[in-house]
């Protein structure tokens, strides 16, 4: 299991009047290079799911491994690198630097890792032509789309080449036909580079594009089923290496301060404007 949750439990105001409790006991397992959703309502918890699993924030009781690593047993240095190299973040606010390029933006999480520039805009340029960028790229955000600024996040969060990608209602903020364009790009890259991705969304019909869908209420999961859209084992890829240079402590924030430092061949789409 690249995803390991064992009876995990968050609270909000603990020992005061209005204690609360949004996730209550939750055990859960992920296997390496599959594709999950995460399907609740709102208030269903998980958003702070996703915090905890993506090491924005750390449980009140029981515990998580990632890759069999207890992750309540790192430092703060050490989750910093965790989310900028092990994990990829797509939020469904798009969370880029507004005063940038597309380009800029996808080089940033490569900057935080202290590659150099060449390699920057190298791996930046690839990212963006694989989700369909490509004449987009010296666009700043306030010139793209919803959809264009969302793939520019996709390309994001693959940058540091990490081995989990956890997208937070990535369509959300899309119409439904430029939603499933994005849907589709998630599943190229499951199904050609076998990425373990987890997608948090309230929408079932795009859960059935997954291979799994797990239901939570009340912060407790009702609901664990496969889709059967599962075509071959998965392989996941391997994971960059652990850099020495962290990315800024601002990550342990939920949501953390600066979004772009914690993160990180394609369709057709002739005719529709993304």
């Amino acid at each position: 299991m690249v995803i390991e949750l064992k009876g995990i439990v968050k609270k909000y105001f603990i020992g005061k009047p209005n204690e609360l409790s949004v996730l209550k006991g939750m055990t859960l397992g992920i296997e390496a290079g599959s594709f999950v959703s995460i399907v609740g309502q709102s208030g269903s918890g998980k958003s702070t799911l996703m915090n905890i699993l993506g090491a924005l924030d750390r449980p009140t009781e029981g515990e998580y491994l990632l890759d069999g690593v207890a992750v309540a047993q790192l430092q703060d240095d050490e989750l910093s690198q965790i989310r900028n190299q092990k994990i990829g973040f797509v939020f469904q606010t798009f969370n880029l630097i507004p005063r940038i390029s597309a380009l800029a933006n996808v080089e940033l999480p490569l900057f935080y890792k202290g590659a150099g520039r060449r390699e920057r805009r190298e791996r930046a340029m690839e990212l963006l032509r694989l989700v369909g960028m490509e004449d987009r790229m010296e666009h700043q955000p306030n010139e793209l789309s919803g959809g264009q600024k969302q793939r520019v996040a996709i390309a994001r969060s693959l940058a540091n080449n990490p081995s989990i990608v956890l997208a937070d209602e990535p369509t959300g903020a899309l119409d439904t036909e430029t939603g499933n364009m994005v849907m589709d790009i998630f599943r190229r890259i499951h199904r050609e580079e076998r990425r373990t991705i987890v997608l948090i969304t309230h929408n079932e019909e795009l859960a059935k594009q997954t291979d799994r869908i797990i239901t939570i209420r009340d912060g407790q999961i009702v609901g664990d089923q496969s889709t059967g859209n599962k075509a071959a084992t998965p392989v996941p890829p391997t994971a960059s290496p652990v850099s020495p240079t962290a990315a800024p402590a601002s990550c342990l924030l939920s949501p953390p301060s600066s979004p772009a430092s914690c993160l990180l061949p394609p369709p057709s789409y002739q005719g529709v404007r993304l």
